[in-house]
Formats: C-alpha cells, sequence, structure tokens
C-alpha cells in the first residue's frame, strides 16, 4: 500500500514526487514512456525562472529527474490501464499489475490536437508532423508550412527556419496569439512568411506532401500552396483516457480542481497539463506538482490518523 501514487512523468509529474520524497511519503511514480512529456518535443526553453540563457527540454527534465532520484523518488515504467477512484484506498491497474495507494496525484499531461482535414492521418509520419525538434532536421533546405498561431506555433517556425528553406506560418485570424517577444522575433525572420485570415482545408500527396489547399476565411478565395512538409499546432487534447467519467471535467476534457489541486474526488489531486487552467508551461506546472503533493501529504495524514483513531475506539 502506497502513501501516494503519481500518474506522469513531466514537469508536473516529476515535481510532485520530488516534493513527495522529501517529505517521506512512499510513492512511486509510474510512466508509460520516458520521462518528460511534451517538453522533450521542445528544444529550447528561455522562459522558466533561473535560466536567463535557456536550457534545452531534455536537459531541463533530466535535471528534474536527477534531482527527484537523488532524494528517493521510485520511477516505474507501467502503463496504467484503469482505476478504481471509489473509497479510501485508491486501485491503480497496470500493465503489470495493480496498486494500491491512499492518494493519487494525476500528471498524464496532453496530446497535440489534428486539424482533423482530408490527407492529416493518411500523411502523418510521412511529412505531416507534430513536432518541429523532431522531424525540421528533415526538410533542410526546403519548404515547410506551420499552421497554428500560438507560441508553441511560432516557436516551431523559428525553430524550423534553421532548417528549412522557406517556412509558411498559416493563422486563420489577422493577428497572433503567440506572446510579442516571439512575434517580434517571427515578424523580423526573412524566412518566415505569414498567411494571415488562412485555413488548411486539406493537404495533399500520395507518399509525401506536396502541398496544401488553403481558403482566405474573409474573401473565400482558395489557393495552394507548394511545400514538402506540415507542422501542426493548433492546440491540446488531455490525455484524460483513464478518467472516463470518474472525475469532473470542463468541457474540453480537462480536469477541474480547486486551489489545492484536489479534483472532484477524495484524495485524487491534478497538476500540469491535465488540469483546467488558462496557461500551459513548465514554470505552472511545476508550481502545481509541488501543491498537489502538499495536500496529498496532508490527506494522507488525516486519513491515517483518522483510521488509527478509528482502530483504537473499535
Amino acid at each position: 500500500m502506497y502513501d501516494l501514487i503519481i500518474i506522469g512523468g513531466g514537469p508536473a509529474g516529476l515535481t510532485a514526487g520530488l516534493y513527495a520524497a522529501r517529505a517521506r511519503l512512499d510513492t512511486v511514480l509510474l510512466e508509460k514512456l520516458a520521462p518528460g512529456g511534451q517538453i522533450l518535443t521542445t528544444d529550447w526553453v528561455e522562459n522558466y525562472p533561473g535560466f536567463p540563457d535557456g536550457i534545452s527540454g531534455f536537459e531541463l527534465i533530466d535535471r528534474m529527474k536527477n534531482q527527484a532520484e537523488k532524494f528517493g523518488l521510485d520511477i516505474q515504467s507501467r502503463e496504467v490501464t484503469r482505476l478504481d477512484l471509489a473509497g479510501e484506498t485508491k486501485i491503480v491497474h497496470t500493465d503489470k499489475g495493480e496498486l494500491k495507494t491512499l492518494a493519487i496525484v494525476l500528471a498524464t499531461g496532453a496530446f497535440p490536437q489534428k486539424l482533423g482535414v482530408e490527407g492529416e492521418s493518411l500523411l502523418t509520419g510521412k511529412g505531416v508532423s507534430y513536432c518541429a525538434t523532431c522531424d525540421g532536421p528533415f526538410y533542410r533546405d526546403q519548404e515547410v508550412a506551420v499552421i497554428g498561431g500560438g507560441d508553441t506555433a511560432v516557436e516551431e517556425a523559428l525553430f524550423l527556419t534553421r532548417f528549412a528553406s522557406r517556412v509558411h506560418l498559416i493563422h486563420r485570424r489577422d493577428r497572433l496569439r503567440a506572446t510579442q517577444l516571439l512575434q517580434d522575433r517571427a515578424m523580423a525572420s526573412e524566412k518566415i512568411h505569414i498567411l494571415w485570415d488562412t485555413i488548411c482545408n486539406r493537404i495533399t500527396g500520395e507518399t509525401g506532401v506536396d502541398g496544401l489547399d488553403l481558403r482566405n476565411v474573409k474573401s473565400g478565395e482558395t489557393s495552394h500552396l507548394t511545400v514538402q512538409g506540415a507542422f501542426i499546432f493548433v492546440g491540446y487534447s488531455p490525455n484524460n483516457q483513464l478518467l472516463d467519467g470518474l472525475l469532473k471535467t470542463d468541457d474540453y476534457g480537462f480536469v477541474v480542481t480547486d486551489q489545492n489541486m484536489q479534483t472532484s474526488v477524495s484524495g485524487v489531486f491534478a497538476g500540469g497539463d491535465i488540469r483546467s487552467k488558462q496557461l500551459r508551461q513548465v514554470a505552472t506546472a511545476v508550481g502545481e506538482g509541488a501543491a498537489a503533493t502538499f495536500a496529498a501529504e496532508k490527506y494522507v495524514e488525516d486519513l491515517k490518523a483518522h483510521r488509527e483513531a478509528a482502530g483504537q475506539t473499535s
């Protein structure tokens, strides 16, 4: 019986694990893949406090993991298949057997949304990508498109200028949603061409991407853009497959919590990109991971005290 099981090994999960290990809670962190989450697809992080020159996503996660393990955090490679959250004892079913715990911190993160247009599924991995850091080097001296207008889209467009001869940034509105600093960099780049008020209706190609069918949302004019790669960054969906109605979520499927990261089920907490919130950044994930474990520690202490008192009076 664990005091706490943390599900997910991104910044929120690793921070939760660090705080749990330091608090001497009997804890295990479960991650079906390598720890890191979405940050591993980020080339460079320059808005995380304490690193004025920036740091690679891989190195930042590696430092977090090493720090947590230094304090004794047990990280296990397991895929969680089902949760039983009824009652004080929670059961976590995995591909390697079931585990019991008094509390859970959910840090399962999110994954990139798809456009849902013709050709996208067919050409995923054949020119359609959701990770410029992973696939950008394949497009040296070629033209590519980035679809989206937020921080991630603009960051990845800027990254792709290292390889591509031309980066077409396609945004459905007449202004970007990215922070002003990123907008300024994109505007200043000679390699980035922004197509305003434009959406992608179809991704063309048979064995690989050869272009995009576009439409201007204001004029209705259609056009075809010849590119060899299409990078899609139009938001994220929560990794909530385990929940299946077990917890309260918002309209988009993200887990709703209170200010202490407590979900609608007693003893279950959440932090990071799985949580319903406005800002999804490493800094917010870290803070939420810490807050979730602090609240979980108090919950476990109170539960143990209650059980002990009940045992003494029975």
